[in-house]
This record gives structure tokens, C-alpha cells and sequence, in this order.
């Protein structure tokens, strides 16, 4: 009771990395509250995952174990998660912010009259005073997330209803197993007396899924291009920089609305998250809602015309120059120095 639950996602018998990467931040919260992390798993033959997930710190594991669920289906599974918060009254529950948290998380809020905090970048524990009621509330989630369009980062609380609900985009917190799996218990749940045939309404006959062709998130090295760099044609020179380091080419939202690159390769708060050990920011300004999915690089060179642009503040090495003059120079320094 009132601990924190994360809902678990699988594909092909496999975790998902968000979801191992809300139970690694989970437990970071449940350590400031004193409380423990649980998990929700519903799926067919997952039983065997309660290890893993004790990999992650998760103490009890409830399991929805049943071959009509085998793929995600809103009715069936909205029933089993709202009837668990509604008997273990969890504090906080985290989701990912894939398709399917996207469609569960808000009808499990709805239906339990919570809120939700839709593709938070920061969760944090704090206290809040309300100075209008006269009331101090301790030990809240600060969801936080940038708004506005990015040129803002607000702080969102739930101080009077619970479960103090979330969703996080992959990438965005870090996986960390522990070394050895806490004591983990499971919670077999009854699916019988959940669900019925009404909720199998929708019948998934066939499922396509597309291979990714675009690793921006494992990529090492990443030349990222902004909508500085002017053009589709000028981001050759990023693709031919990326191709002699190894690297992996992204860009900024400014850039992909603007035609220049693909939006699977989009960085920042409406794109991936990434933590490369080196990002080039190339044309990029620096605006709060690209920083946002790039400030945990190991290291940033930032290569932009402008001195005053904001991704300089937050480089380790700024270039201050114009991308035509500064790229091809580098594209001739590390093949001369790589023979």
C-alpha cells in the first residue's frame, strides 16, 4: 500500500528499455520516501520476467498472466490496472510514454480521478505550500517537463489525489541493474474475474512492425544539425562528417519541421533522448526543448555562428563559426590524422 508501481512493457518475450528505466528511477524515489517499488506485468508467458524486474529493485511483481493478452488491448488492460490501484493505492505510478502508456495512463487517470503528467523529462521528490489554503505538503512528485513549445520548463504536482501518475519517454532516465535482485514477491492476479469477452471487442488479426533503420539513441558519436545549418543540402556535410567519425547524424525539431532531416532522427523533447559520449551540435541554438533530450552527453562541441547562441553555455568545447567553413575542416583533419 502506497508504494510506487511502474507498469511494465514487453515486446517479444523481452523487457522494454523504458520500463527498466522507470523501475531504476522508481527506486530512487521509493528510497527518499521509504516505501518499496512494485510492478505491474500483464501479458502472456511473462511470469518467468519477476526476475528481472528483481534485477531492478521492484519487491512484488503483479503478474496478469493470460494467452488473451497477448498483445496490448485497451479494455482488458485498463481493467486490470485500474482494479490494482484501486486495491493496492499506489502513490505514484510511472508509464512510459510509448504508444501504449499513451493510451492506458490516461484512462486509468480518468477512471481514478488522478492526474497525469504527460512526457516528463525530471521526476523529483519535494514539498509545496499552498499559500492560498494555508496547507504544506511533503513528500510530493515534481513531474517536470518543458512547455510552451520548450521555452519554458515547468514543475507539475498532484498535492490531493493519488496515484501521483506519469509517463517518460525512453532514454530520458538512466537503466541501472543492481548487482544482485532484491527479494521479490508475486502477485498472481485472478484475470477471470477482470476481465470478460466484452472486453475483447477489438481483435488485433495482424501485427507489422517495422525494423528501425536509424540508431540515434545507441550511437556513441552524434553530429547533430540544427535549422542554422540552412538547408538538406548543407546537412551533407553532417552525414559526410558522421560518416569518417563513425557517428550517427540527428537534428533538432527547428531543422525537421524545416524539411532538412528526417523526423526519426529528431532530438530533444518531441524526439529521442540520447547520451552519446560525444554530440557536435551543429547550427543548433540551444533551445530548452532540444536540450532537453541532449544534456547528458559525455562531452558537446558546439559549432555555431553566433557567439551569444545558448548551446555555447552549455558546451564543453564552442567553435564560434560559420558550418561551411568549420565541418569541412574538421572532415579534413581526422582523415589526415586517422591514416
Amino acid at each position: 500500500m502506497n508504494n510506487i508501481i511502474v507498469y511494465i512493457e514487453t515486446e517479444n518475450g523481452k523487457l522494454s528499455e523504458v520500463s527498466l528505466e522507470l523501475l531504476t528511477k522508481a527506486r530512487g524515489l521509493a528510497k527518499q520516501l521509504t516505501c518499496n517499488v512494485e510492478a505491474l506485468l500483464i501479458g502472456h508467458n511473462v511470469t518467468s520476467l519477476k526476475e528481472e524486474i528483481a534485477l531492478y529493485g521492484a519487491t512484488k511483481v503483479h503478474i496478469a498472466d493470460d494467452k488473451r493478452l497477448l498483445n496490448y488491448l485497451t479494455l482488458p488492460y485498463s481493467a486490470i490496472t485500474i482494479d490494482l490501484f484501486l486495491k493496492e493505492k499506489p502513490q505514484i505510478a510511472l508509464f512510459g510514454a510509448t504508444s501504449i502508456g499513451r493510451d492506458l495512463a490516461p484512462r486509468v487517470s480518468s477512471a481514478l480521478n488522478s492526474g497525469l503528467t504527460a512526457d516528463c523529462t525530471s521526476l523529483e521528490i519535494g514539498s509545496h505550500t499552498d499559500t492560498k489554503a494555508g496547507k504544506e505538503y511533503q513528500n510530493l512528485l515534481f513531474q517536470i517537463r518543458p512547455a510552451f513549445g520548450g521555452n519554458i520548463i515547468a514543475t507539475i504536482i498532484n498535492p490531493d489525489h493519488r496515484p501521483q501518475m506519469a509517463t517518460v519517454r525512453e532514454g530520458v532516465m538512466k537503466r541501472e541493474p543492481l548487482n544482485m535482485p532484491v527479494e521479490c514477491s508475486a502477485n498472481l492476479l485472478d484475470t477471470n474475474s477482470l476481465i470478460s469477452e466484452i472486453d475483447f471487442v477489438v481483435e488485433i488479426i495482424e501485427r507489422q512492425i517495422e525494423d528501425r533503420k536509424i540508431d540515434i539513441k545507441g550511437s556513441q558519436i552524434i553530429i547533430a544539425g540544427g535549422f542554422g545549418v540552412g538547408s538538406k543540402e548543407n546537412f551533407n556535410l553532417l552525414f559526410e562528417l558522421a560518416h569518417v567519425l563513425g557517428a550517427e547524424v540527428g537534428a533538432s525539431r527547428a531543422a525537421v519541421d524545416a524539411g532538412f532531416a528526417d523526423h526519426a532522427r529528431q532530438i530533444g523533447q518531441t524526439g529521442v533522448t540520447v547520451r552519446p559520449k560525444l554530440y557536435i551540435a551543429v547550427g543548433i541554438s540551444g533551445q530548452i526543448q532540444h536540450t532537453a533530450g541532449m544534456e547528458q552527453s559525455a562531452m558537446v562541441i558546439s559549432i555555431n555562428s553566433d557567439p551569444d547562441a545558448p548551446i555555447h553555455q552549455l558546451a564543453d568545447y564552442a567553435i564560434v563559426g560559420d558550418l561551411n567553413d568549420v565541418v569541412p575542416k574538421l572532415i579534413k583533419s581526422y582523415k589526415k590524422n586517422s591514416k
